[in-house]
Order: structure tokens, then C-alpha cells, then sequence
């Protein structure tokens, strides 16, 4: 071979090795791209399926609050009829009193089978208002401000969610 078609060989040799070169550079960076785009989008269905799980739990836990609150009447209705009830007449009705506490009684433990929980507050407790709507404020001798005095309507929580507040009054007594 003569010195020419050797040069001749080495430059076309260099020149492949070149483009050899920037072609596998624009393959890796190629990849490179691709893999960040890969990641990307896995991260983001990793995200919708946690999101979907916290949604679905949070509808188990929570979707029967509309029901829930639409029931709260019915238990302050027979809770009412009971207290209403004057004492003389308890042993005439012995019976159907007893029907309306088991009843009300029913109505309790089914609400507490799905997380409804009552918020019995009681005379002298600290107001809270997470917890409680001040009906009315009033001083009373003996009392702090901010105890509560009186008791109007036991509020309910839905596991950790307030469904309605407890209804009282509130002292207004300068402490």
C-alpha cells in the first residue's frame, strides 16, 4: 500500500471514529432524555395511585356525612319525646317509653358502628370553640368566663370530623 491510499485510509478512518463518536453522544444523550422522561411519568402514576387510595378512604370514611347530619334530628326528636315525659306518667306508658328508648338506643349504636360519636358537654367544662356554638352568653355568679352553663343540643363528630357543633350557653362572668 502506498503512503497515500495509507493516509488516505487513516483520515477515513478518523472521520468514521468522529462520527462513530457524536452518534453515540447523541444516542446516550438520546437515552439520557428518555430515562428522565421515564422516571417523570412513573413518579406521576405513583402519585395518582397514592392520591386515588387517599381519596377512597376518605369517601369510606366520609361519604356518609350528608346521611349522617340528616339523622341528628331524629336522634334530638326521640331524645326530646323522652325527656318530655312527665314522671307521673312514666308507669302509664311504661311500654311505649320503653320502645322509645330502644329505640333511641338502636339509633345510638348504629351511629357509633360508623364513627359517629357524640360531644357531651357538660356544665363547667371550657368552651371550645372546635367543639362547641355559644348560643347565648350570661354572667353567672360562680362561674368563669368562658365555662359553659348550659347544655342546649350534644353536638357529633364523624370519626375525626365535626358533623355539628354542641349547642350551649356560656358563662360571661368576669374571672
Amino acid at each position: 500500500m502506498s503512503q497515500e491510499e495509507t493516509t488516505s485510509s487513516q483520515v477515513e478512518l478518523e472521520e468514521f471514529e468522529t462520527q462513530d463518536a457524536g452518534e453515540l453522544e447523541a444516542l446516550r444523550a438520546e437515552r439520557d432524555e428518555l430515562r428522565d422522561k421515564f422516571m417523570r411519568v412513573l413518579a406521576d402514576a405513583e402519585n395518582s395511585r397514592k392520591r386515588a387510595e387517599r381519596d377512597r378512604k376518605e369517601a369510606e370514611m366520609y361519604g356518609g356525612t350528608r346521611l349522617a347530619r340528616d339523622l341528628l334530628p331524629v336522634y334530638d326528636n326521640l331524645n326530646r319525646a323522652l325527656q318530655a315525659i312527665p314522671d307521673d306518667s312514666r308507669q302509664a306508658s311504661g311500654a311505649l317509653i320503653e320502645g322509645v328508648e330502644l329505640t333511641l338506643r338502636e339509633l345510638t349504636n348504629v351511629m357509633g358502628k360508623h364513627g359517629i360519636t357524640k360531644v357531651s358537654p357538660a356544665a363547667g367544662d371550657q368552651f371550645d370553640p372546635q367543639l362547641h356554638e355559644a348560643m347565648f352568653e350570661a354572667p353567672l355568679p360562680g362561674t368563669k368566663a368562658g365555662q359553659i352553663i348550659q347544655v342546649l343540643t350534644e353536638g357529633f363528630l364523624l370519626h375525626d370530623r365535626l358533623l355539628r357543633p354542641a349547642q350551649v350557653g356560656v358563662s360571661s362572668t368576669p374571672g
